[in-house]
């Protein structure tokens, strides 16, 4: 398991980085690798998202030296979408089936956390994200069609797209980690427009089936000091809550929003008219 720390930017010193440090500061290449767990720590509110990839092996969610704890979830909370094959995860001895698109939460207190695959052709591939945790709630699996399905947006203003909420409070209890998927319908490429920021919460975007030689540009910085990030497929971007929050792409695709901070309510955003950003 690999466990990479990345610290905080202030917006002011973020407006001059060329568009390798913004790579270096903000983007994450390689989310899933056969075989093991890797993880991004962001001092961004402290959100931990990554990815795992069980294929021969049952890989185990272990601790670190980062996070002084006993166990990875001794003061965390867990949060997991399948983007990959059928696949099982194990808490405390408990086994969960979890199907392509399916979800699960994860409380605090949870000790052993076990990934494993059902067939090592089409390997689970369990994208994760943890934020800190005060309160104990229960284990929660969310199946991809009990998910709270929000169409919205429009073709012609390219955004048409279903918002599915996993971790959000119409669906389970957490602390404060709320998580979900969004997917854009054929001929659209907004995945937010007009834009939006939320001082109250950070986010991590990691997209997804992007097709190939397609890309999403990433927009982020303040809405008059915007910058943007090239992604590529399964590749994750952290999005600091005083950043916009707003990305473009070449072809349709698909996004796993992980949100953490002090407020939970999914509308509470500050939105931006298109006509003032710079």
């Amino acid at each position: 398991m690999k466990l990479e720390v990345r610290y905080a930017n202030h917006p002011s010193d973020s407006k001059n980085y060329d568009t390798q440090k913004l790579r270096d500061n903000y983007l994450v290449e390689e989310v899933f690798k056969a075989d093991d767990i890797l993880l991004v720590y962001s001092h961004q509110d402290r959100i931990i998202a990554g990815g795992v990839m069980p294929v021969n092996k049952v890989l185990k969610l272990e601790t670190s030296d980062a996070l002084r704890a006993a166990y990875f979830l001794e003061r965390r909370e867990l949060g997991i979408i399948n983007i990959g094959g059928a696949g099982k995860v194990t808490l405390d001895g408990k086994v969960y089936d979890v199907k392509p698109k399916d979800g699960l939460y994860v409380g605090m207190g949870t000790k052993e956390v076990l990934f494993s695959s059902l067939d090592a052709n089409n390997p689970a591939k369990f994208y994760i994200a943890s934020s800190p945790a005060h309160k104990t709630y229960p284990t929660y699996y969310i199946d991809f069609e009990k998910a709270n399905h929000r169409p919205c947006g429009d073709a012609k203003t390219l955004n048409k797209r279903v918002i599915n909420q996993y971790i959000h409070p119409d669906v389970c209890q957490s602390c404060q980690l709320a998580m979900g998927m969004t997917d854009l319908a054929e001929g659209s490429g907004w995945n937010t427009m007009p834009s939006h920021t939320h001082e109250r919460r950070m986010e991590v975007y990691f997209y997804f089936n992007i097709k190939p030689g397609q890309i999403v540009f990433h927009m982020m910085g303040e809405p008059k000091e915007t910058r943007h990030i090239v992604m590529h497929n399964e590749q994750l971007v952290i999005s600091p809550s005083w950043s916009i929050h707003s990305g473009i792409g070449t072809s349709n695709y698909s996004f796993i929003w992980a949100m953490c901070g002090e407020n939970q309510d999914f509308d509470d955003m500050d939105n931006i008219d298109n006509t003032d950003l710079r």
